[in-house]
């Protein structure tokens, strides 16, 4: 079996699970995480560097501590191949991995394939990274395109979504209330605030209507004040951070999920969400915008409905329709579901990193 290294940012952010989900993969998997270049080895105190290797001049002369005690680690364990998740773990590893000549797959999420001053600091350092990759993921065709442009040839891109955990497959939303749910990280590109501006109008004519946000980040505060401000405490609930156990009863109790996902100023956009993939995975309808990877999941008027970004009236009237079409919210979500176990499920998507990895190792 071959060893994989897989190098993260976090060890176990609660809003990563698709890089969780990689530690599933069927090889002798070694997690590295600690930043953009990885400074620890999960199930091990810390990495060392043997005290006769610290002055061994010819085969780590020019590199630093951490990469030396970086390239030890790797050849301690024996890894065969190293998948980087995100970009700038590639770019900031890549030195290492070609020292030790170890192939190389490269997965991108999001902001590190739009994000403006990430792409000015790493856009030449990507250009290496794509030219020694193997295989560069991406989670969308939007992302797809934007590699493209960056200059990754597009015979080595590989379209590969994260999958939903196969747990929300079981649940079974009665369609029949009047909540819905919002999950994600509170930060500009999943546009909270403007989630609340349109539920703020569904209120108006459907008073009855409720909306659960499960989750933090910097605008949470603000969006708390919003709903303050315009008078709406009654009908949202801020849950925080849920377990996935929470989250799927949260999702039994809706009728939909809705996000309204907008590119940010600093260009930073979603990949494919995955808190969209596992409502639909629960058969639940979503009420989304047409942002980067969300038209690849959400067909409109198939299995949800989608509006512009930053069209708070199209969004609301779409709330409205859930709430007053008999049938619709049952209809979209039934055939959602049925789309993402046909295209979206988990194990597809760990097949096709698997292959891609098996790939990297046999070329």
């Amino acid at each position: 079996m071959h060893t994989l290294a897989i190098f993260s940012p976090n060890q176990n952010a609660y809003s990563e699970t698709f890089i969780q989900a990689h530690k599933n993969l069927p090889f002798n998997v070694k997690y590295y995480y600690g930043g953009f270049f990885p400074s620890s080895l999960e199930g091990k105190s810390m990495m060392t560097l043997p005290w006769k290797l610290r002055f061994e001049k010819k085969m780590l002369k020019g590199f630093s501590p951490h990469e030396k005690k970086l390239m030890f680690s790797l050849k301690n364990e024996k890894v065969d191949v190293v998948l980087a998740e995100y970009g700038l773990t590639a770019a900031d590893t890549l030195r290492i991995v070609e020292s030790l000549k170890l192939p190389l797959v490269v997965h991108f999420h999001g902001f590190d394939a739009t994000d403006i001053q990430t792409i000015r600091n790493y856009g030449v350092r990507y250009k290496d990274v794509f030219h020694y990759a193997s295989s560069v993921i991406a989670v969308s065709s939007k992302m797809k395109s934007d590699l493209i442009k960056m200059g990754c040839t597009e015979e080595k891109i590989v379209l590969n979504p994260c999958g939903p955990n196969p747990s929300f497959i079981d649940l079974h939303p009665d369609y029949t209330g009047h909540q819905f749910v919002a999950i994600g990280r509170f930060v500009e590109k999943k546009a909270p605030y403007l989630t609340l501006l349109s539920f703020e109008k569904v209120l108006k004519k459907f008073p009855a209507a409720r909306l659960v946000m499960i989750g933090d980040g910097p605008l949470l505060p603000v969006c708390k004040d919003i709903v303050s401000a315009v008078g709406i405490s009654g009908s949202v609930e801020f849950k925080g951070v849920q377990s996935p156990e929470d989250i799927r009863k949260i999702m039994e109790q809706s009728i939909a999920f809705v996000q309204h996902s907008v590119t940010a100023a600093d260009g930073d956009s979603e990949g494919t969400p995955v808190a969209v993939l596992e409502a639909q995975a629960a058969g639940l309808p979503v009420v989304a915008t047409e942002h980067a990877g969300i038209p690849d999941v959400v067909v409109h008027n198939q299995t949800g409905l989608l509006s512009k970004e930053r069209d708070v009236e199209t969004m609301a009237n779409n709330i409205l329709s859930i709430l007053q079409e008999d049938g619709l919210a049952q209809r979209l979500g039934t055939i959602g579901r049925k789309r993402i176990q046909e295209h979206f499920t988990m194990e597809r998507h760990l097949q096709t990193l698997t292959d891609c990895i098996n790939k990297a190792v046999n070329s």
